[in-house]
């Protein structure tokens, strides 16, 4: 059984006492994130509405490409068979997108559903977005209800979460399935697989953040905190193992910029909080964040960097991201590694020795490339292909100077007077 709701919306807490009470009503709109929840409720409607062997019968289910109000008519007059009761179920048919005709149609067979049919729209792949002003909105209200399966509140996640191992014959201790939910996200269909994959893996019954560490997949936030994490414990290596890898799967780098850029503006804040003497429960309330534990790990990491190193790294995140997006031919992943060896106090002279190293390693790969290319009566000079020290340190330079973060703010569209208040009041 999924964990209690905090804050229900009063057609959720409706729900629950119709289903237990066995009174369902005959038209529901489902929505929300928290696709476990719907699902589970669903399922439970379908149990007392559809009996087992029947569902051939009195379970039709129709898609959104393929629904109108003649298709729904036809499905709805459909009587139940053995049964006291159907069940008609329109997957991701956006009802206020629909032709004036057919909201019209709507709003007239919503008015006139018979008592045996029960008919629910399940807003999956698409987002519900009513309009108020609208007959159809009206006659939604008059005659069903709207119910959001929101994500759910952190204390009963980590209840859900620890039901769930035990479940498995594993128990877990809370602060463990705070870093679980922390590491996977909060969303319950996703934990149920990693909690499954943890159970199957984990050899005690006492389930370990090694066995977690092991078989999970982190979502991306997660992920690039580590790196920024490796970073503050002063091990560059494994935050360049950990951008390494992200790159190799693929993941594009204008979006790890991003992510690590907002984890980079959550630091710095985080750091601040510090300075004038806030805590974690500040920076969660600043960036909305659902639970205290990420907002606690901000503040954990910003207190091994100083207001200056905080600084600098969000002024060099923004230099890398208006690089990226506005100098054409820009290598993402170049800028990536040179971000990452600037927020390791890397020197910019360390950073050109390091481009000119890689002239030499990339040698035999040139060679082949050049055999190649006379093969086809084609040749190019090898001082094409050379790292020269020089042609960085002007980049670099060049970067500097014009991806200030002035200059940052004045291609987002601020004046010079907007950045000299915003200077006044941050400053």
């Amino acid at each position: 059984m999924p964990p209690k709701q905090s804050g229900d919306s009063a057609a959720y807490k409706q729900l629950k006492q119709d289903i237990a009470a066995g009174t369902i009503g005959r038209l529901y709109v489902f929505h929300g994130e928290e696709a476990y929840l719907r699902d589970y409720y669903l399922g439970q409607m379908k149990a007392k509405l559809v009996p087992a062997g029947l569902e051939e019968f009195n379970l039709h289910t129709v898609q959104g490409r393929d629904c109108d109000p003649k298709r729904l008519a036809q499905e709805i007059d459909a009587l139940p068979m053995m049964s006291p009761r159907t069940m008609v179920l329109v997957y991701d048919y956006d009802l206020f997108k629909a032709p004036a005709g057919d909201k019209e149609a709507l709003t007239a067979l919503f008015a006139d559903l018979p008592d045996y049919v029960c008919l629910v729209f399940i807003y999956d792949l698409i987002e519900y977005k009513p309009d108020a002003r609208t007959k159809l909105a009206a006659a939604l209200k008059q005659q069903g209800a709207a119910v959001k399966f929101t994500r759910q509140e952190q204390g009963d996640l980590v209840d859900w979460v620890r039901r769930r191992f035990r479940a498995l014959d594993h128990d877990i201790d809370s602060e463990l399935a705070r870093y679980l939910i922390f590491l996977c996200g909060d969303l319950m269909n996703g934990l149920i697989s990693e909690i499954g994959k943890i159970g199957s893996y984990a050899s005690h019954r006492v389930v370990t953040r090694a066995d977690i560490d092991a078989v999970a997949t982190p979502q991306l936030d997660a992920v690039v905190f580590q790196m920024t994490d490796a970073i503050a414990a002063g091990n560059f290596d494994k935050a360049a193992s950990v951008l390494g890898d992200l790159l190799h799967m693929g993941e594009p780098p204008i979006k790890l910029l991003s992510v690590l850029g907002r984890q980079l503006r959550q630091l710095y804040s985080a750091r601040l909080a510090l300075e004038s003497r806030k805590g974690s429960g500040y920076v969660a309330q600043l960036w909305a964040m659902r639970s205290a534990y990420p907002a606690q790990k901000l503040t954990d990491a910003a207190r091994r960097f100083d207001l200056n190193w905080c600084r600098m790294a969000v002024t060099e995140a923004a230099k890398a991201d208006l690089t990226m997006k506005s100098v054409s031919g820009a290598d993402g992943e170049e800028l990536l590694i040179e971000l990452l060896l600037k927020l390791a106090d890397v020197d910019e002279e360390t950073i050109i020795n390091d481009y000119a190293a890689s002239y030499q390693n990339l040698l035999p790969y040139i060679h082949r490339l050049q055999k190649s290319l006379e093969d086809i009566h084609m040749k190019l000079p090898l001082h094409v292909f050379e790292s020269d020290p020089q042609n960085m340190r002007q980049t670099l330079a060049y970067f500097n100077q014009r991806y200030t973060i002035r200059g940052y703010l004045t291609s987002a569209g601020l004046s010079e007077e907007e950045i000299d208040e915003l200077r006044s009041q941050l400053v």
